[in-house]
């Protein structure tokens, strides 16, 4: 199992986590959610709980729980900036299909 992100990621969850004043990371999970069933999560982490996996990068944890592992299992996590818009963008090899507006995905 894995999650990895970029540089550019990193840099941005611990601008965010500065800003806020404490945190040791960023969550990341899914939610049934649009039309294509799901939809990722994205939290501030203040505290690990047993079910929890932690994955490094960068100097920066990102903490997903084990049961939305099978979903974000091989995802990068990426920070982007087109024009006026920045985001966080997921690079996930399980995704099979995406709805029309891009907030939720489908997985194999």
């Amino acid at each position: 199992m894995s999650v990895s992100l970029t540089e550019s990621a990193a840099r941005q969850i611990q601008k965010q986590l500065a800003k806020r004043g404490k945190g040791i990371g960023l969550k990341l999970g899914v939610k049934k959610s649009g039309c294509s069933g799901y939809a990722y999560a994205l939290d501030y982490a203040d505290h690990l709980d047993e079910n929890d996996r932690v994955f490094e990068g960068f100097g920066v944890k990102v903490i997903v729980k084990d049961e939305d592992l099978q979903w974000v299992n091989g995802i990068e996590l990426d920070y982007r900036r087109e024009g006026i818009n920045e985001a966080f963008q997921f690079n996930n090899p399980n995704v099979t299909g995406t709805c029309g507006c891009g907030e939720s995905f489908a997985v194999k």
